[in-house]
């Protein structure tokens, strides 16, 4: 199984934050996950506020660790919330279950890594991250 290669991380980030710039967004912060949650990178844009890391990794820690993408974890977390409260302090408060968390899958299905995006709304916040993903030639679960 093959993994995200930095080169496919950095494309994920610079067309993930050049999609925010055409969407006129506000600044955001992109990080690419393995599929065993370690960073592959990061980078937080100018303007981005200093916290917006944990949110950007909570959001694909989250996912790869779930192996659900952050619109899944939303609605999980709406209709079981001890569940997804439990998954929270499993994974140490790491989790941040919505949208902007994205699933990466390899050409055979299986997780691959993950990508987080914050700064703007969720849902704003995915869409940059589907585009980095895609031009990356990769799979990405919404």
């Amino acid at each position: 199984m093959a993994g995200i290669s930095l080169e496919q991380a950095r494309t994920i980030i610079r067309v993930a934050l050049d999609k925010g710039h055409e969407l006129n967004l506000k600044p955001l912060s992109v990080v690419v996950l393995d599929a065993g949650g370690h960073v592959q990178a990061f980078e937080r844009e100018d303007g981005a506020a200093p916290g917006r890391f944990p949110i950007a990794h909570g959001k694909a820690y989250g996912s790869v660790m779930l192996g659900m993408a952050g619109s899944a974890q939303m609605a999980r977390a709406e209709a079981q919330a001890y569940f997804m409260a439990a998954v929270n302090g499993v994974y140490g408060g790491q989790v941040v279950p919505v949208p902007g968390g994205v699933l990466v899958r390899g050409a055979d299905g299986a997780v691959i890594g993950a990508v987080g995006v914050t700064g703007d709304t969720s849902d704003n916040d995915a869409i940059a991250a589907m585009a980095g993903i895609e031009a990356a030639g990769l799979q990405g679960e919404i």
